[in-house]
């Protein structure tokens, strides 16, 4: 089975706010062990985390040695003040701040770096990105700090400006980058940033009823493009399916996710290789060093 590259332990797939209430005052550990034998269960060997401001994911890979399983962790993901990402992270107001945010995480044990340079998609108004996305050139500088410090770096990151500017930085992976254009398909190609799609967190909401359906399939029909180009032009992906996120099961959903890959590509050899290419380069770079 496929390691899941993308997951938040914070999150229980149901109820976000009930998944924090859960563990806003003291980490429940319970429930991290229920999450741990749910990829035990389905066989995932290798989880990456993408962090939370209340201590989940560090208790999960404190534990997650019992259970037969890697978990790599930011501890917590870094956003600037007034832009999205406090739900996953902590916040800083200039550079220096943020470098001393990757300083804490160091301290703390991370992996890893996680940074949040976009919003979400705004499911109002097909194509756009919610929030107003940080400039490239100070998603450069953040890179550049935490590779610096020795760490790889994941980023949160949607829209055209958003990806080519975490491109250019030189991010080791891309999380998510909805909307992307060829053109930018193509830059991840020459770059060695891995994209991580995490395709079901929209696919999974077909006829759940939350959105209306129509407003999903073009964005759905947009991502399936966006993947056979990346197969196309061989860019680097690996799969991931934000496991915790709404109507994304953790165990279940890298496995959603791998179908949603055969779905598009079709279940042959070459996409599983291509995919555990993705999966490997994830593997090596995000270890603490």
């Amino acid at each position: 089975m496929f390691g899941e590259c993308h997951a938040h332990a914070l999150m229980n797939s149901v109820n976000y706010r009930a998944a924090v209430e859960l563990h806003k005052e003291k980490v429940n550990e319970s429930a991290v062990r229920k999450c741990l034998e749910a990829y035990k269960e389905a066989g995932v060997s290798f989880v990456r985390d993408g962090g939370d401001p209340y201590g989940v994911s560090e208790l999960a890979a404190k534990l997650a040695p019992e259970y037969g399983i890697d978990y790599r962790t930011p501890i917590f993901a870094i956003h600037k003040n007034g832009h999205y990402g406090s739900i996953v992270g902590r916040g800083f107001a200039d550079i220096k701040e943020f470098h001393q945010r990757v300083k804490e995480a160091k301290e703390s044990g991370a992996d890893f770096i996680k940074i949040m340079t976009t919003g979400l998609l705004d499911f109002n108004n097909h194509g756009r990105v919610t929030g107003t996305p940080l400039e490239a050139e100070e998603v450069k500088e953040m890179v550049h700090i935490a590779h610096e410090e020795g760490f790889a770096v994941m980023s949160h990151t949607n829209g055209v400006y958003g990806t080519r500017a975490a491109i250019e930085a030189g991010v080791d992976s891309l999380e998510h980058g909805n909307y992307m254009d060829e053109e930018t398909l193509s830059m991840l190609a020459d770059s060695d940033t891995v994209w991580v799609p995490t395709l079901v967190t929209v696919r999974n909401l077909l006829g759940c009823g939350r959105y209306d359906d129509e407003v999903l399939r073009p964005i759905i029909v947009q991502a399936e493009n966006l993947v056979r180009l990346a197969f196309a032009k061989k860019v680097k992906v690996a799969p991931g399916s934000d496991a915790g996120a709404y109507m994304v099961p953790h165990g279940k959903g890298i496995c959603q996710e791998y179908e949603a890959f055969c779905q598009i590509l079709g279940d042959r050899p070459e996409v599983r290789e291509w995919l555990q290419g993705g999966e490997c380069e994830i593997r090596e770079r995000f270890r603490r060093k």
